[in-house]
């Protein structure tokens, strides 16, 4: 059996992504949250194959919340199902660690495909969106190109940041204090006008669409 943990805030989604999944003879869902920060902690207690995860919640974004299960749970892969398919969204998620994007008009067969998928290890997206990563998602200029006004180390932080990395993994990457890397982080924040960690990584990757 494949378990899932479903993470959304709206409980009537849940409430139909279980069902849904629930008639798989393959798949079981294991758990429920409905924030980013509760999803990681359900992940660490339950140890699901695949994190079934929105990205647009309180508390917690899905982005942020798959960055920190690559530390916290690495063994559980993520799936976004999300509303939103924008480049920004899809850059973030796939940025954090995401092995999977779905939108939420995707069918019950391709559900269960993508939840398989991740599970073996393989990436998969919705019909569209491997095409746009493929072909729009090119290499962007180095952090240092693309924003002048950053410091060496600033730059070498965000580079991190966009690969996934958390404030204590930068920290241990760079042998630096946990402190001195949030402080790096506010700073790059302040000096891109970056709302938040995604809306950074987008920014970097060329991706955002406005502010």
């Amino acid at each position: 059996m494949i378990r899932i943990l479903v993470v959304d805030d709206q409980a009537i989604v849940r409430d139909g992504l279980v069902t849904v999944l629930g008639l798989a003879p393959d798949l079981e869902v294991v758990g429920e949250a409905a924030d980013g920060a509760e999803a990681v902690e359900r992940a660490v207690e339950l140890d699901p194959d695949v994190v079934l995860m929105d990205l647009r919640m309180p508390v917690l974004d899905g982005a942020e919340a798959t960055g920190r299960l690559r530390t916290r749970a690495p063994r559980s892969a993520v799936v976004v199902l999300t509303t939103y398919g924008d480049d920004e969204s899809i850059a973030a998620a796939l940025a954090a660690g995401a092995r999977g994007y779905l939108t939420k008009d995707a069918g019950r067969e391709e559900l269960a495909a993508a939840v398989r998928s991740a599970a073996g290890g393989q990436m998969t997206f919705a019909r569209g969106i491997g095409e746009r990563i493929v072909g729009g998602f090119a290499a962007p200029a180095s952090p240092r190109e693309r924003f002048p006004q950053l410091t060496p180390r600033e730059a070498e932080v965000l580079d991190l940041i966009v690969a996934g990395r958390s404030n204590a993994q930068i920290a241990a990457d760079l042998f630096l204090s946990p402190s001195t890397v949030k402080s790096y982080v506010n700073d790059i924040f302040a000096k891109l006008c970056a709302r938040d960690r995604a809306h950074a990584i987008a920014l970097a990757t060329g991706r955002a669409t406005g502010t």
